[in-house]
């Protein structure tokens, strides 16, 4: 019953933190498939648990961007806003359909995001690393133009982009339980032309933001199992807080396709698990 009710889920939860502070996004996806068939809790049932778990993981990485003053507000607030719209009607939305349905959509955005995590491992190496803060070689204009001491010049292409973005980000964590950096990193490389590291450090703040406003209703409704939650967020904590401290001497693209295949064979198996149920 204690290696069920408290090892297990710190476990699990520490491959969760792991990842999402080696990746800086993308890792939080493992969450769903641990919750789901590792600690036996339904899909409408591990999505709240995911952001709340993902979300006080993200904070701690967030904190420490903060710390060293890598956080960029204007973007995270706007982005932020869109997510907390989009979180509690994705969550709303998932009610409608059963657990099955949901799984399988789950999967096509593992395959989704894993391919997306491979491509850039090849085609852009050095954003593979989390701890490196390279701008991005382009020559398109951001829609969002970002001085040298942080001030957003905003437009309303700027915030309607940033908006979007987050509303999109936040449908799918409330579908889905998933962070979504994924998506907030490259929007925001692409869109204000931030260096992966502020781009990374932005995400982690913004998924907080969105993972709580997806699971406040859970939080207040008492539906959440704090017998399993607890330790499965003091483990992400855990994974997150050695995740950082070992980043500077393995993140690169190597890591980056191993959690690319580990992704996509976790969506692969939950696709055909729930097709062969």
């Amino acid at each position: 019953m204690i290696l069920v009710d408290i090892v297990l889920p710190i476990i699990f939860g520490c491959i969760v933190g792991l990842s999402l502070g080696l990746t800086g996004g993308g890792g939080s996806i493992f969450a769903i498939p641990l919750l789901i068939y590792g600690l036996g809790l339904g899909m409408t049932t591990a999505v709240p648990a995911s952001l709340i778990t993902v979300a006080m993981t993200a904070a701690v990485g967030a904190w420490y961007s903060y710390r060293v003053g890598l956080l960029i507000w204007p973007p995270i607030f706007i982005f932020s806003a869109g997510g907390i719209i989009g979180a509690p009607v994705g969550i709303e939305i998932a009610h409608n359909f059963e657990q099955s349905s949901l799984i399988a959509g789950f999967s096509l955005l593992t395959f989704a995001v894993g391919l997306a995590m491979w491509r850039k491992s090849i085609i852009r190496p050095d954003e593979a690393s989390v701890i490196r803060a390279l701008p991005i070689q382009d020559d398109t204009s951001p829609v969002c133009k970002l001085s040298a001491d942080g001030k957003l010049s905003f437009t309303t292409p700027c915030g309607i982009v940033l908006m979007l973005g987050g509303l999109i980000t936040g449908l799918l964590s409330g579908l889905f339980g998933v962070g979504g950096g994924f998506l907030i990193v490259p929007v925001l490389m692409t869109v204000i032309e931030l260096g992966i590291h502020r781009a990374v450090a932005a995400s982690l703040m913004i998924i907080t933001f969105i993972g709580i406003s997806g699971s406040l209703g859970a939080l207040l409704s008492g539906e959440l199992h704090w017998i399993v939650l607890l330790p499965f967020i003091i483990g992400g904590v855990t994974g997150m807080l050695l995740g950082r401290a070992v980043a500077t001497r393995i993140a690169g693209p190597l890591l980056q396709k191993i959690f690319a295949s580990i992704i996509l064979v976790t969506g692969c198996g939950m696709l055909l698990h729930t097709l062969l149920a």
